[in-house]
C-alpha cells in the first residue's frame, strides 16, 4: 500500500472538494437515488468539487451526473481493472486511472478535503470505515460524515456503541464521525467541523468528534 500523507490541515481550513462513497447500484429504497441527486447538486451549487469512484452506474453515477448537470467539477478515479463493471464515466475532464484499489483510495484522500459516505456495499463500508480509522489514528484531521438515508446506517452506529460498551473503542481512541439524517445537513456540518464553529440546528448530528 502506498505510503499514507499524513494530512492535519484541510486547505487552509476551508472546504474545497468533498468525496462521496456510495454504491455502484440503487439498491431497493429510491430515497437513496433522490438523496444522491440531491447530494450532488448540493455541491455543484456551493461550488466544491466532487471526488467519486468514476463510475456511471447506480449511485456512483447518480452523484456525479447531478453535480456535472448543475455545473459542478467532477474528479473521477477509477481502477483499471474496474473500468468496465462499473461502467467508466469517460465524458468526464479529469478522470484518473490507477492501477489497484489502493492508489485509488490513496488519491481520493489526497483529493479530498472532507468525506461523504452514502448508502452503499461492502466496499462504500470499507472506505468510509477506513477515514474513520485513519482519524482515530492521527493520521488526518479532515470530517467524515455518515449519509444516515432512512435509518441505512444505524447498523453500524449500533456496532459502533456495542464496541464502546464492551471497551474497544475508549474514551482515549473515539472515532470520529458526524451523522446526518438529511443530505441537506451535511455541509454546514462538515464546514463547522473543519472551522471549529457551532452550526445552526440541524438533524445532523456529531456522534462524535473534534476534528
Amino acid at each position: 500500500m502506498p505510503h499514507l500523507c499524513v494530512m492535519n490541515t484541510v486547505s487552509q481550513n476551508q472546504l474545497t472538494s468533498v468525496c462521496v462513497y456510495c454504491g455502484s447500484s440503487f439498491g431497493s429504497d429510491p430515497a437513496h437515488e433522490a438523496a444522491a441527486t440531491r447530494l450532488g447538486q448540493i455541491i455543484a451549487e456551493a461550488g466544491l468539487r466532487l471526488v467519486y469512484g468514476g463510475g456511471s452506474v447506480g449511485l456512483m453515477g447518480t452523484v456525479a451526473n447531478a453535480a456535472l448537470e448543475s455545473g459542478g467539477t467532477v474528479t473521477g478515479i477509477i481502477p483499471r481493472f474496474l473500468e468496465k463493471r462499473e461502467v467508466m464515466l469517460e465524458t468526464l475532464e479529469d478522470l484518473v486511472i490507477t492501477e489497484d484499489m489502493h492508489e485509488r483510495k490513496h488519491l481520493m484522500f489526497q483529493k479530498s478535503d472532507a468525506f461523504i459516505a452514502l448508502p452503499g456495499g461492502i466496499g462504500t463500508l470499507e472506505e468510509a470505515v477506513e477515514m474513520m480509522t485513519w482519524a482515530q489514528l492521527g493520521q488526518h484531521k479532515k470530517p467524515v460524515a455518515l449519509a444516515n438515508i432512512n435509518g441505512f446506517w444505524s447498523p453500524l452506529l449500533e456496532l459502533l456503541n456495542h464496541m464502546r460498551a464492551q471497551g474497544y473503542i475508549r474514551p482515549d481512541t473515539e472515532v470520529p464521525y458526524l451523522v446526518a439524517k438529511k443530505v441537506e445537513d451535511i455541509l454546514p456540518m462538515l464546514r463547522a467541523s473543519i472551522t471549529g464553529r457551532v452550526p445552526e440546528e440541524t438533524d445532523a448530528v456529531a456522534e462524535v468528534s473534534d476534528f
